[in-house]
């Protein structure tokens, strides 16, 4: 069967999706070749996927690595309860790291150390925390050293008086570091002491650590690696083509993820596709094997899960969670989930679960799932796929990898199901057997989706830039998840990833939003009703806007520790205007004209010369007379008055867009720098990339004249580096979506390719090797910070103008 238009494809990218539907149903490669590395959770944690195919009597492995086994020398406290000896806030004397230091008199602790996170251990708050750990050995280890450590935030590690490592700022969870030789023969049999010193310089606080011994893994000399041929990525789906002797193997993931099909867009399961002919014309018998490790289920490798096997419409399925079913009860950014089940399901399969220790060996072959189930930690779930005698016609099998949440998100303090559960009767095994007999459907559905994706950023942007907007559609996507809210709106709820882990921030919505006011405005609605609701309803009560909804996934209110007052009314307020005029009907606006009102209002009194306060760049710091900052607010002004025009209220109307261009032509006289316009309006030696500038161009506001543009552009193209123009003068880094709003002011393709190439560059040639990073640095091609966000449905900014036209 073909698997979709794979001629309009991207087949290099920092790293390459497989399964994705959102946040915490996410699995990654991370290397151009599938078997090159271990799968990963967009956060880096292992979330092990192993394929191997048998030909004949020989076995190759094509999919994933087998994960390090780690035995434990001495267990962190997240395996195994421990006290140690500490001391906070007053420094200890010089020696106080050497085995032979007197702690007596020292206080007596359980692990972990930290905040209200820390419940089983021992309170921490301050801003210093010094600890020592006894431990005897029997014997020194053999394998590698590795020290297993959570540290927020800066932490020096000791082994018998040596240092063994520094670490900076917070890692947010359970880190290996494999430490050297001459850090391992520090180690002695008998007592050794383990001593660190963690400094807490603002927001959350905890220490814990542990030593591990890196075993060497059982290998089996007969299986070889598959030679991967070929990897080509279109909006749904990455497909990889191997050599495995005398066989063809290509493998295709395919994400459903369909934006004007909110039933395929919602469904929580993905297919894997195996297609298998022969290289030499002879006939050879092909059996294919697919393990996928129940750390898909769970936050952290330690927690316990039950694995069971059963059949249900015809379908072989294995299902695995933890035994503990914490539902919805972790929030924060380096998290993943550890309530509801994973399923594998395949028609016509054998399944079996076994351990990660025994994944590498074919030995699975002749060990199917008993009816019984297993508990247990780090278990294997293994379907095994016989495709028989394959010759020159092409044989093909698929299997399912779904994910039920039960609950997905916290919303003003009441569980709601994901969307697909809102269905009288839906169940899991019900989706499963749906899927399986619309597979054939879906895939063509998808194909006819990557055709249209890729050719509508080919006619706005060219093949650089279609590609680039293949690279961001399904990582965009998987960023969020779609729920109904009691009052029975639609929300598309997004997570800030590696950034705060937020829920609904207004100022990710508004990168992100150019894709689905392009393919499905609904879903731009569903990203703001929350944030409208949380105001109308008096949950929140100040005159702008508020930042979020709270941090990911519960949506019970703003955590963000500051207001952006013009940011988030801006925002607000423009990508309101923009679902009215893509949608031609002022609906949406009428049906939150009080509030956005209160906003704009708001806006015409603090928004032309902003106060020194947060914008969506908050990284960057605060920003007194923030030029770009004021253009948005008088966009935003400008944007309300066409609302107004189009709901007939003409005095409004005339009133707002009087003031939105007086604002405009105020700014220019205030902010023009000769050459260029300035970053603040008191400082001309400054400058800025003008991005909110370009929804002056998609809603046709006319506020700013073309002599702006013109000159803020031949400025910027004579700023760039070899990967993007930076942000603005203070530092090199970049956003590479603001870029992409950047070049859609252009109004020659030659203005916007010069704008774009770089930031192709950057996408195919970075050494950051994660879903990719919306914040790098111009000069190396670096990722600063930030992965996985949605932030990048901002690349279909060009797109979202041509169609506005």
């Amino acid at each position: 069967m073909a698997l979709g238009n794979v001629a309009h494809s991207q087949d290099k990218l920092p790293a390459y999706p497989l399964i994705t539907h959102h946040t915490y149903f996410s699995i990654w490669s991370n290397t151009d070749a599938l078997n090159a590395s271990g799968t990963r959770h967009w956060t880096g944690r292992s979330q092990s996927l192993l394929g191997l195919v048998k030909v004949d009597d020989g076995y190759y492995r094509f999919m994933g690595k087998p994960a390090p086994l780690y035995k434990p020398l001495l267990a962190a406290g997240d395996e195994q309860p421990y006290t140690c000896q500490y001391q906070m806030e007053t420094a200890p004397p010089a020696g106080w790291e050497q085995a032979s230091f007197d702690d007596s008199n020292w206080k007596t602790g359980a692990a972990p150390f930290g905040d209200d996170r820390a419940k089983a251990g021992t309170p921490w708050t301050g801003k210093d925390l010094w600890i020592r750990r006894k431990f005897k050995l029997a014997s020194v280890p053999q394998g590698r050293l590795v020290l297993k450590v959570y540290h927020d935030d800066g932490v020096q590690v000791f082994l018998n008086g040596q240092r063994i490592a520094r670490e900076g700022g917070a890692n947010g969870d359970y880190q290996m570091i494999t430490l050297s030789d001459d850090a391992k023969n520090k180690l002695v049999a008998g007592e050794n002491v383990l001593a660190m010193h963690c400094r807490n310089t603002g927001g959350g606080s905890w220490l814990d650590a542990g030593l591990m011994e890196e075993a060497e893994r059982p290998t089996d000399a007969a299986v070889k690696t598959a030679e991967q041929t070929g990897v080509t990525v279109t909006a749904t789906q990455t497909i990889y083509t191997f050599n495995c002797g005398p066989v063809n193997l290509r493998v295709s993931f395919t994400s459903p993820l369909i934006l004007n099909d909110l039933a395929l867009l919602s469904s929580p399961v993905s297919y894997i596709t195996y297609q298998a002919s022969s290289a030499d014309a002879q006939p050879h018998n092909v059996i294919v094997y697919q393990g996928a490790s129940t750390d898909i289920a769970v936050n952290q490798p330690t927690q316990e899960v039950h694995a069971s096997a059963y059949s249900n419409s015809g379908l072989k399925i294995l299902k695995a969670g933890t035994t503990e079913q914490p539902v919805l009860q972790k929030k924060g950014d380096n998290i993943r989930i550890d309530w509801g089940y994973m399923y594998v399901a395949a028609p016509g399969a054998v399944q079996q679960y076994i351990t990660q220790e025994d994944a590498a060996i074919p030995s699975f072959l002749n060990k199917p799932a008993g009816d019984t189930g297993s508990t247990g930690k780090q278990l294997m779930l293994n379907t095994i796929l016989t495709l028989g005698k394959v010759g020159r016609d092409t044989v093909s099998r698929y299997l399912m990898v779904g994910y039920d949440d039960q609950y997905a998100i916290q919303y003003f303090h009441t569980n709601l199901r994901p969307w697909w559960r809102n269905t009288p009767g839906a169940t899991m095994e019900g989706m499963l057997a749906k899927a399986s007999r619309n597979y054939a459907s879906v895939l063509r559905t998808c194909g006819k989706t990557d055709a249209q994706i890729y050719n509508d950023a080919l006619k706005s942007g060219g093949e650089q830039y279609a590609r680039l907007c293949v690279m961001a559609y399904r990582q965009s996507i998987a960023a969020h998840h779609l729920v109904k809210s009691p009052q029975g709106d639609l929300l598309w709820l997004s997570k800030e990833n590696f950034s705060n882990g937020s829920i609904n921030t207004v100022d990710v919505t508004y990168p992100s939003a150019p894709m689905y006011l392009v393919y499905n405005p609904e879903l731009l609605k569903g990203m703001l009703n929350g944030i409208f609701y949380y105001s109308e309803s008096g949950k929140w009560q100040k005159p702008f806007a508020a930042h979020d909804l709270g941090t990911y996934p519960l949506a019970n209110g703003q955590t963000y520790g500051e207001d952006m007052p013009v940011e988030e009314c801006g925002n607000m307020i423009i990508l309101a205007a923009a679902i009215v005029k893509a949608e031609k009907s002022p609906a949406y606006a009428r049906k939150h004209w009080q509030v956005l009102t209160t906003w704009t209002n708001y806006l015409a009194e603090a928004g032309f010369d902003p106060g020194n306060q947060l914008c969506t760049d908050d990284f960057a710091g605060h920003l007194a007379h923030n030029a770009n900052l004021s253009v948005k607010a008088i966009v935003a002004i400008g944007a309300y008055a066409q609302m107004a025009e189009m709901l007939g209220q003409k005095d409004a109307a005339s009133k707002y867009k009087k003031m939105a261009a007086e604002m405009a032509q105020n700014w220019i006289e205030k902010d023009d720098a000769g050459d260029h316009y300035a970053l603040v309006f008191d400082n001309k030696d400054t400058w800025s990339q003008k991005y909110n500038m370009v929804w002056d161009k998609v809603l046709h506001l006319g506020l700013f004249p073309a002599k702006v543009y013109d000159t803020e552009m031949k400025f910027y193209l004579a700023h760039q580096q070899p990967f993007g123009l930076p942000l603005d003068s203070r530092k090199t880094y970049t956003k590479s979506d603001w870029i992409m709003w950047t070049a859609a002011m252009a109004e020659n393709k030659a203005d916007f390719d010069a704008l774009v190439s770089p930031i192709y560059k950057y996408a195919t040639e970075t050494t950051s090797r994660v879903p990719l990073s919306d914040w790098h640095e111009t000069t190396d091609g670096k990722m600063v910070g930030f992965q996985a966000r949605s932030v990048v449905g901002g690349y279909f900014m060009k797109v979202l103008r041509d169609k506005m036209k």
